[in-house]
């Protein structure tokens, strides 16, 4: 069975992959991911693997982002096991540009039997609009 520091390097691998089904696999079934610092039309909560399955659909097929590494990856233990705190920058290339980018984040992971049950994802939104070269506006 995986614990949290296992899932955190497999789900890694998985979104530099680009691997939804393996991505998937590491999710219980009724797991939530949970972006609390979100942008307008991207939803704040996703409830399950299915939703989590059109999520990633969407979003990695749409997105030009390539992500080839994470670094500056520093993980907290918590008093609870089965939950860490990691801090960690996702660098990659933009395929339409070519241009390189880093999007620091913060993830609380939550794993119970080796699978991810909750993911709160403090993913640095400006971070990605500037990275596709787009500002965040209150109309967008």
């Amino acid at each position: 069975m995986l614990n949290p520091r296992q899932v955190l390097e497999r789900y890694q691998q998985t979104a530099i992959d680009k691997s939804i089904d393996e991505m998937l696999d590491l999710y219980a079934e009724d797991a939530v991911h949970e972006f609390p610092f979100t942008r307008p039309g991207v939803p704040s909560r996703l409830e399950g693997r299915a939703e989590i399955r059109a999520f990633l659909e969407a979003n990695w097929t749409a997105s030009p982002l390539r992500y080839q590494a994470y670094c500056n990856v520093v993980v907290h233990e918590t008093a609870d096991p089965n939950v860490i705190v990691v801090e960690q920058d996702a660098t990659g290339t933009v395929s339409t540009t070519g241009r390189e980018f880093a999007l620091p984040n913060i993830v609380v992971l939550t794993v119970r039997d080796g699978r991810i049950v909750h993911f709160k994802d403090y993913v640095n939104v400006l971070a990605v609009a500037e990275a596709l070269g787009r500002q965040i506006t209150p109309d967008a």
